[in-house]
């Protein structure tokens, strides 16, 4: 297998992945994809308190990272995952609050041990497969069949839809409170919240194409702009001030972190992996489901790729990465998959990253906007786990998914917590080892 497609033309209908279209068609297919990515890849940083342009950079770098490593053969960009959140600010002590986050070192050794467990599953999934396709001809059995479904039987029977929806859903409720009691100071920002989420939902509802799935970033900035005319305008709460943006220069380098490698920390966001690999599980079928091609072979390498970028993102400073389903929404869209475009975007994204005027400028979004819009993001969130449940037609009549996900729900909506000794697991962790063995558990009794 080459390391890189063979790049063939295409001019119309579907573009496959190892295709591409004229380049100058490919460049504004990339520059679309920066913006689909952008509200949510510097909405978690700021979040977390990381820096804006080491985000944006590191999620460039590691989509360059994933395309190396799957062959130019899985269309995705990897941007900054809010399944890190939760587990940040836990093992932190960050209130999202605004500004830096004064441990960030602690979370970046938590992340590079996600990353590594994340790419050690991914490894152990590559040589499963590999296994399996050269015992293909020996038992009878087509290489293609046995390529699709060695890895992925054994991930699925570990986390069914009903653990990976559960979990997914947990991410958005436990975070609920970050945007509600720590985002909104005053009466006036409390409204400004509301006025954002209205928006992002009018911009929901109300538009259609490009426009509708870049709902985030357009609400954003019409409540921003909203926020400027009640403040600067009408002398209501907190004026925007622009002194850091006029006085930043186009371009530096961002402010690289480094890591500090805490027990407890690491313990406590490492199980993040597991999110990660339903996640990009879900997207490899989506995207397989939508090109006609069969992806999964690609699978392990995907992880490792994902895990990898993460280990490199989190050395520099970065957050935790994940292929993002707002990209793969503008695929479905263009029907364009080719990989091409996705190196393009990457490199743009490299761009901004060291330009400290894209990070002013980022920073200058109100306190109570950003809240707004994580109300909305982390309900999306909590919503797409019920989603998983839905598209897989999980059966609640069946008492083993039933008390799964109830206990699950409960146990990270309520920051569940386990204590031995020092260290402690709270939350997403507790939801996330507990949906995995109480369904192991219940369902061997069945």
């Amino acid at each position: 297998m080459s390391l890189f497609p063979q790049w063939r033309e295409k001019t119309e209908g579907v573009v496959a992945p190892d295709e591409r279209l004229p380049w100058p068609q490919t460049a504004a297919m990339g520059v679309q994809h920066v913006i689909a990515m952008f509200g949510a890849t510097v909405l978690a940083p700021i979040l977390m308190g990381f820096d804006p342009n080491v985000a944006i950079l590191m999620s460039g770098i590691g989509t360059l990272i994933f395309f190396f490593i799957v062959g130019g053969q899985v269309p995705s960009y990897l941007g900054s995952s809010f399944a890190f959140i939760g587990v940040v600010i836990a093992a932190t002590g960050y209130a999202g609050q605004g500004g830096p986050n004064a441990n960030i070192g602690v979370a970046l050794g938590g992340i590079i041990a996600c990353g590594v467990v994340y790419t050690v599953i991914g490894l152990v999934v590559w040589f499963t497969n590999e296994r399996h396709r050269k015992s293909a001809p020996i038992q009878g059995m087509e290489v293609e069949e046995v390529e699709t479904g060695a890895a992925v039987h054994w991930i699925e029977r570990l986390m069914p839809p009903v653990v990976t929806g559960a979990v997914v859903a947990v991410i958005g409720l436990n975070l609920a409170g970050v945007p509600i009691k720590n985002m909104a100071p005053t009466p006036f920002d409390a409204w400004m919240q509301a006025i954002t989420f209205v928006s992002v939902g009018a911009v929901a509802v109300f538009t259609r194409g490009m426009v509708q799935r870049l709902l985030i970033l357009v609400g954003l900035i019409i409540a921003s702009v909203i926020y400027a005319v009640l403040t600067n305008g009408l002398g209501l709460g907190k004026p925007l001030d622009f002194t850091a943006l006029a006085n930043a220069p186009w371009f530096g380098l961002p402010r690289f972190a480094a890591p500090v490698f805490d027990a407890k920390a690491m313990l406590l966001i490492a199980p993040v992996a597991v999110i990660l690999v339903a996640e990009n599980l879900g997207h490899i079928k989506a995207v397989s489901a939508m090109t006609g091609r069969d992806l999964n072979p690609y699978m392990g390498r995907a992880f490792i790729g994902d895990g990898i970028a993460t280990m490199v993102s989190g050395a520099s400073g970065g957050t935790g990465v994940t292929t993002y389903a707002e990209n793969i929404g503008v695929m479905a869209a263009t029907k364009i998959y080719s990989t091409a475009m996705f190196v393009v975007a990457a490199l743009i994204a490299v761009v901004l990253g060291f330009s400290p005027k894209f990070g002013a400028l980022i920073q200058t979004v109100p306190l109570a906007v950003m809240g707004g819009v994580s109300i909305v993001v982390f309900g999306l969130i909590a919503v797409a786990g019920a989603k998983i449940w839905v598209d897989n037609r999980v059966d609640f009549s069946d008492n083993t998914n039933l008390i799964v996900a109830a206990v699950t729900l409960i146990l990270g909506t309520g920051d569940y917590t386990l204590r031995l000794g020092d260290f402690a697991l709270g939350g997403i962790g507790t939801a996330t080892f507990g949906a995995i063995l109480l369904h192991a558990l219940l369902k061997r009794r069945t």
